[in-house]
């Protein structure tokens, strides 16, 4: 029973020494190396999947770019095609205008010669005049002495003449400043005259003046006061003794002034016709003095 035993167990170096063995082995490092090379493979192409997508990406980029690019110069192309079009128009244009501006040019210089000449021939002719004036002068200065003096008593002359005009000048516009305020004064009063007379002639009656409202009454012998303290030496001579009185017994108080008994000359006349008239007395006295 020992040898057979022994004759069944495993001769593992003989194995190991064996062909299939070394095929075998040979494999498995095979494998162990392209399991290696694989990985090594792998690495590789997750870098060069890598970069195609990058560089995938940016060409596309770049294309579209590029076209783009390309879309925008054809429209500059079209646009200064234009451009060009319109300038050699505007060339064409302007050339035109310079040949039109220098046969003016050349026209002007024709005409500048032209004149050129006719200035030398004149000067000539004023040098020659301004010779003949200074001998002329020359002459003349013999008796300029006198002729300065006879001026220059002229100018005092005219001096004193002027100073004259100026003064009477000042005294007229002083007397039209007057003038024109006395005129300005006599046409304020004839208004208000005319004004007090308009309300009086409504009220002719001493019933009816009586009726007169308070403040016409008042503003009328306002009115009478004020152009009889205003005009004194005008209507010097101008009523009478009797109408001053009652002009004054009027302005003093306008309603106490009908309540008063009429005198003998007053039963002849309203009292208020008497201030009626007093008023237009006045007035056309006014405008007579204005004429």
């Amino acid at each position: 029973v020992a040898p057979a035993a022994s004759s069944l167990s495993f001769d593992e170096v003989g194995a190991k020494n064996r062909p299939v063995s070394k095929v075998i082995t040979l494999l498995k490092d095979m494998l162990k190396q392209l399991e290696k090379e694989a990985v090594e493979d792998e690495e590789i192409y997750d870098k060069l999947a890598c970069w195609c997508t990058n560089n995938d990406r940016e060409k596309t980029k770049s294309i579209a770019d590029a076209e783009a690019r390309i879309e925008d110069l054809t429209n500059k192309i079209e646009e200064f095609t234009a451009v060009s079009a319109r300038l050699n128009t505007e060339i064409k244009n302007h050339e035109k205008e310079v040949a039109e501006n220098q046969a003016s040019l050349d026209k002007a210089t024709a005409i500048r010669e032209k004149q050129l000449a006719e200035f030398n021939a004149e000067e000539k002719d004023l040098l020659e005049s301004i010779s003949a004036l200074k001998s002329a002068v020359t002459v003349l200065s013999a008796v300029s002495a006198r002729l300065n003096t006879e001026i220059k008593n002229h100018e005092k002359e005219l001096a004193e003449n002027q100073a004259s005009l100026d003064k009477a000048t000042a005294i007229r516009e002083k007397q039209l400043a007057e003038f024109n305020a006395e005129e300005k004064d006599l046409l304020e009063s004839i208004s208000a005259l005319k004004s007090a007379v308009t309300v009086l002639s409504k009220h002719n009656s001493a019933s009816a003046f009586l009726q007169m409202p308070r403040t016409h009454m008042l503003g009328v012998a306002a009115t009478m006061q004020n152009e009889l303290s205003k005009h004194s030496s005008l209507l010097e001579g101008v009523l009478t003794r009797s109408e001053r009185r009652a002009a004054a017994a009027f302005v003093q108080s306008p309603q106490d002034y009908f309540d008063a008994a009429p005198t003998f000359k007053q039963s002849y006349a309203p009292q208020s016709g008497e201030i009626f008239g007093i008023l237009r007395q006045m007035k056309e006295t006014f405008e007579s003095n204005l004429s």
